[in-house]
């Protein structure tokens, strides 16, 4: 059974935070074992907006924890934003104490190769789209994020995050061929890209017009796990979403890539019913909802490889 920690701490974000990743710490040293080049992928949709943003505080705590389990040989913090420049965002989110302090190196993905994977366009025909082989390669990934709502697929969390950060800035907009079809380009490419370890940082989230124009919600609630669609299916029920409406989420467990039935997965600190709220969701939340009506094609598709998260 896939293993989530939830832990809520209206007060203390690092505290939350490390509380989380403690609880399931011995998942996390037997997922790391033998995986020396760790990868951490924040979220950085927009180098001006905070609220859009991982909190470096969110990955200081992963940072720590990882070097206390591991003599790593090497920690790479990787990201490149959609909006403004990687220069601009880790200076603006304070990312650069990372390095100075733990020695990290901090990389704009844009700068390194690429290779090439298979997606659809509007019609449901094959095209390539290229993908970081800095993330496919890392022996160990890391996806860390603040939940949000989302304009497209109702909510972006630790699947989404690396999916869309690993593809080369110029052609993200390349998956938006449709609902359908950038739900299933999400859980295509997440099969390449999949994280070992998934942290969601619920301290201050978006609800509304997300992923950047949406509004703060105050919540104190974390979140974290070795398996990212699990992690992601709780942290969107606790947000008031049902799981099988979020297209990608609903596509890889088909896949089998992950358990996104609530009562199916085992939670360790906190229970549900008393971290759940309802987050406003986007103005265009029933359009995004179309997806569903082409699940039948969907599954006609070619699923990807299988990324082990084990």
């Amino acid at each position: 059974m896939s293993r989530v920690a939830v832990v809520k701490d209206l007060e203390d974000r690092r505290r939350g935070l490390a509380k989380a990743l403690g609880l399931i710490e011995d998942d996390i040293l037997a997922s790391l074992y033998g995986r020396p080049r760790i990868l951490i992928k924040p979220n950085f949709v927009s180098a001006y907006s905070y609220l859009s943003a991982t909190p470096v505080e969110c990955v200081e705590e992963i940072v720590k924890l990882l070097l206390s389990l591991t003599n790593a040989k090497e920690v790479l913090v990787a990201e490149t934003p959609t909006i403004g420049s990687f220069r601009e965002a880790i200076k603006r989110f304070g990312y650069e104490m990372l390095k100075d302090t733990y020695g990290v190196e901090l990389c704009d993905l844009d700068e390194y190769g690429f290779d090439e994977v298979e997606v659809v366009d509007s019609m449901g025909r094959s095209f390539t789209i290229p993908i970081s082989k800095l993330v496919m390669d890392a022996d160990f990934r890391v996806s860390a994020v603040r939940p949000k709502t989302h304009d497209v697929v109702v909510v972006t969390l630790t699947i989404k995050n690396i999916v869309v950060g690993s593809i080369k800035r110029e052609s993200r907009h390349l998956i938006h061929q449709g609902y359908w079809q950038i739900n299933y380009n999400i859980a295509k490419i997440a099969t390449y890209v999949t994280p070992h370890l998934a942290v969601v940082d619920g301290f201050e989230a978006m609800e509304g017009d997300g992923p950047v124009n949406g509004r703060p919600k105050k919540w104190g609630v974390y979140f974290a796990s070795t398996n990212p669609i699990s992690l992601d299916s709780i942290v969107a029920y606790a947000m008031g979403f049902d799981v099988y409406d979020i297209g990608y989420l609903y596509i890889l467990s088909l896949w089998g890539y992950g358990e996104i039935n609530p009562d199916r997965i085992g939670l360790l600190g906190d229970p549900l019913k008393d971290i759940a709220t309802i987050f406003k969701p986007h103005r265009r939340f029933r359009e995004q909802l179309r997806w569903r009506d082409h699940i039948d094609t969907i599954m006609k598709l070619p699923r990807g490889i299988r990324a082990s998260t084990s």
